[in-house]
């Protein structure tokens, strides 16, 4: 199954206007947002990426291009350093293509411009820049069965604000955080047939304008997870993981059962 990652995005609330690094490319740990959203789905046996390119291209060339394995993982070395044996590698099955899809390109409009890549009857889309530890073999498994065209996460709201209601006479009648209201969101991880693509018209966005669409055809399925599911959006967000994954405490790092720690909740189906 192909995967598609967007990761061309300016990531504006990320920036501090000195370098071009694309939001996927901000690292956790030692290694980029775009690398430990790959490595998931390749715990899963999904290792064909098709890589929407846009704002900081270079960067993303750059970092798989000169890829070092030896940084994380054990090798040998033979013959006075002549001859390297890797003990373990991180991406030699990967097949990664790279497409260009354009500076200020909508998501939608990204995704149809790589509809070549993606001729399979089911494939996975990201947005790159999420990390969770979703149960996606089964979540695919779900979504096939279903005959629905798409299929999302569907997770708790993340923000950290309060809602205020008052009445008439402005007094405040109840101060709730936005996180006990029963409400969800969009939490990404998704997987689509082709006929999205039926949905889907030029230059438009994929959730504001195909997910309407298809939600009005009841051909849109959502996954209930209440586990572990974090964005990177802010640079708050993004130190937040990098600091998690310093401790070495990864929840997201479902490959690896060393480092990876599960919290509470679990993914349900809707």
């Amino acid at each position: 199954m192909k995967v598609v990652l967007f990761c061309g995005g300016y990531g504006m609330r990320m920036r501090d206007d000195v370098d071009d690094v694309p939001k996927p490319m901000q690292m956790i740990g030692d290694r980029p947002l775009l690398w430990n959203v790959m490595r998931t789905y390749a715990h899963y046996g999904h290792t064909e990426f098709v890589l929407c390119m846009g704002y900081g291209a270079r960067h993303v060339v750059d970092f798989f291009r000169h890829y070092d394995e030896t940084y994380t993982n054990d090798f040998v070395l033979h013959e006075g350093g002549t001859k390297l044996e890797l003990l373990s590698s991180d991406i030699s099955t990967w097949t990664i293509t790279f497409v260009h899809t354009g500076l200020d390109t909508p998501i939608g409009e990204r995704l149809r411009r790589v509809r070549e890549h993606v001729d399979q009857d089911v494939f996975a889309a990201n947005y790159a820049d999420v990390l969770t530890d979703a149960p996606l073999d089964v979540v695919e498994e779900h979504f096939r069965a279903s005959g629905a065209v798409g299929s999302l996460l569907s997770v708790p709201p993340q923000a950290a604000f309060h809602m205020v209601e008052s009445g008439e006479d402005d007094y405040v009648t109840s101060v709730r955080s936005v996180a006990s209201l029963d409400v969800r969101e969009n939490g990404g991880y998704f997987f689509f047939t082709p006929e999205v693509f039926d949905y889907l018209h030029e230059g438009e966005d994929l959730v504001t304008d195909a997910f309407p669409r298809l939600a009005a055809e009841r051909r849109l399925l959502a996954w209930h997870h209440d586990g572990f599911w974090k964005p990177a959006d802010t640079v708050k967000e993004r130190s937040e993981l990098d600091a998690l994954a310093r401790r070495h405490v990864r929840p997201w790092a479902v490959w690896d059962e060393a480092h990876a720690a599960p919290l509470a909740g679990t993914g349900h189906r809707s």
